[in-house]
């Protein structure tokens, strides 16, 4: 069996998309800090590890699944870490549970300093990444998604940092969350056909790949004016204007969606990644204008 290095490792657990699990908590740490004037970073930034190793766990735990269930094939896009041959299965499911293990034990570390209800919110968090895959083959993985990585761990960071569970922060969950959602969609569209080969049935699949295209344009156009009208409400701070910073890349990803009813999946080669990156620079702008607010308040 091939000896691999750390950067390989590291490869296979698709780091280009822990934005979708890093960004919440870094979101509602900014808004947090805007409204009550401070924030735990030190316990914040502990808890952006923690759900970023559920986060890797769940990808490899993915892969493995996909692998074993027929999607992933040696023809398909995404999932190459066991398909390219270049780990075994076996070490993909080792590396999945030992992600997992390190990730439970950082989350029972977090419980310690904080409460049992994160204890709770760890336990529905880690079932639900778990669960992900069946989820998925049965058209449920977007809501799947969206509740760990923007509901869960929105509540989770309003508790571990001030003591208190703050359902405010679940207005940031729609926009912070419908993107992390548009990451899995783009690449479900982009899979339907292979998916379909495979017997199972995602979200994707269920509406078509036209009205896919449609609804990955309002996953990523949407949040920007769901922010809108958070200012307008008096919900957030005007400052948070700062993500039509990144407008343009929510409409080029928007574009080349729109094209997939004419070009096919190849239209969509990538754009799980540009929205992986759409997500970043969103959610770093809404952080800034979080910021911002609170500094010049």
């Amino acid at each position: 069996m091939k000896k691999h290095s750390f950067k390989e490792w590291i490869i296979a657990t698709r780091p280009w998309s822990f934005p979708a699990s890093a960004m919440p908590v870094l979101v509602t740490l900014g808004y947090l800090f805007w409204r009550q004037g401070e924030a735990d970073w030190p316990i914040g930034l502990f808890t952006i590890i923690n759900v970023v190793l559920f986060h890797a766990a769940g990808n490899t735990w993915s892969d493995y699944k996909d692998y074993r269930s027929g999607v992933d094939r040696e023809d398909a896009v995404g999932g190459m870490s066991i398909v390219s041959g270049e780990f075994a299965p076996e070490q993909i499911k080792r590396l999945s549970i030992s992600l997992m293990a390190v990730a439970m034990i950082c989350g029972f570390v977090l419980v310690a300093l904080t409460g049992w209800i994160t204890l709770w919110l760890g336990m529905a968090g880690a079932a639900l990444t778990v669960m992900y895959p069946w989820l998925k083959y049965r058209a449920l993985g977007d809501v799947d998604i969206f509740l760990t990585y923007a509901v869960l761990p929105m509540l989770g960071t309003s508790y571990v940092v001030t003591g208190n569970i703050n359902p405010e922060s679940l207005w940031l969950a729609v926009p912070v969350g419908l993107i992390t959602v548009g990451i899995l969609h783009s690449n479900n569209t982009r899979d339907m056909e292979q998916d379909r080969r495979a017997g199972i049935r995602t979200f994707a699949m269920a509406i078509g790949g036209k009205a896919s295209s449609y609804l990955y344009c309002f996953e990523v156009i949407f949040p920007f004016l769901w922010c809108v009208a958070g200012i307008v409400a008096g919900l957030f701070p005007v400052y948070i204007i700062t993500v039509f910073a990144v407008l343009k890349p929510a409409i080029d990803n928007a574009r080349k969606a729109m094209c997939y009813p004419k070009e096919g999946m190849k239209a969509l080669v990538g754009l799980d990644e540009s929205t992986a990156k759409l997500q970043l620079m969103f959610s770093l702008a809404l952080f800034g204008g979080f910021m911002i607010a609170a500094l010049v308040a």
